[in-house]
């Protein structure tokens, strides 16, 4: 999780925090159905204003850390050093979150998640989402020079490695398996990678041109 610098920062993710914990601590005790917005914000000792000042909405509150995942998965791209493998940073960051989503403490959160229809059509809607944002780093990166599609299809394998790696019996070893196909995808829809995911010039060529 980023952590804010400054004092009012500081004060706004704290604000943000208690609501969310509140919010949990409710929902789990009662039920997701059974808990509305105004029983939140009352835990939570804030206006309802204040609450949706945070959340868009109920369903936002079980996945506080949505925002801070893609930002995560962006940055697996963005700040690579010059030249990293771009497959490798994207299964490392896989692999941390899955470790942080298949911790003992978050299994009562997904049997709660499983258990909602609709909590399960936001979840599925968040993945398209992170999968959307990070397609885009993906197509932004010049080292990387592929397409808008292929871009979009590697990003979706990605973000599919993590929710099948989170429910697997062995997340870990899954995310491994997975990856090894995407690097498969990886090298057919980028031929001029080498294996290690990196972007290379054809031998004879300017790489400038390339």
């Amino acid at each position: 999780m980023t952590v804010p610098t400054g004092r009012r920062e500081r004060k706004k993710a704290a604000t943000r925090q208690k609501i969310a914990d509140a919010a949990l601590r409710l929902f789990l005790e009662h039920g997701y159905d059974a808990v509305g917005i105004r029983d939140v914000a009352t835990e939570a000792d804030v206006a309802v204003t204040t609450l949706f000042s945070h959340f868009a909405s109920k369903e936002a509150l079980v996945f506080e850390q949505d925002e801070d995942f893609e930002q995560r998965l962006t940055r697996a791209v963005t700040d690579r050093t010059p030249h990293e493998p771009l497959i490798p940073a994207l299964r490392r960051e896989i692999q941390a979150l899955v470790r942080h989503c298949t911790a003992d403490s978050a299994a009562p959160i997904w049997r709660m998640i499983d258990a909602s229809p609709t909590l399960r059509k936001y979840e599925e809607s968040m993945r398209l989402r992170h999968a959307e944002s990070l397609a885009t780093a993906i197509a932004a990166d010049p080292d990387l020079s592929v397409t808008p599609t292929a871009s979009r299809a590697i990003a979706r394998f990605v973000i599919d490695a993590y929710s099948l790696a989170r429910e697997a019996a062995d997340p870990q070893a899954a995310v491994g398996e997975i990856f090894q196909m995407i690097e498969a995808a990886w090298a057919v829809t980028c031929p001029s990678a080498n294996s290690t995911g990196t972007a290379r010039p054809q031998s004879g060529l300017d790489p400038a041109r390339a």
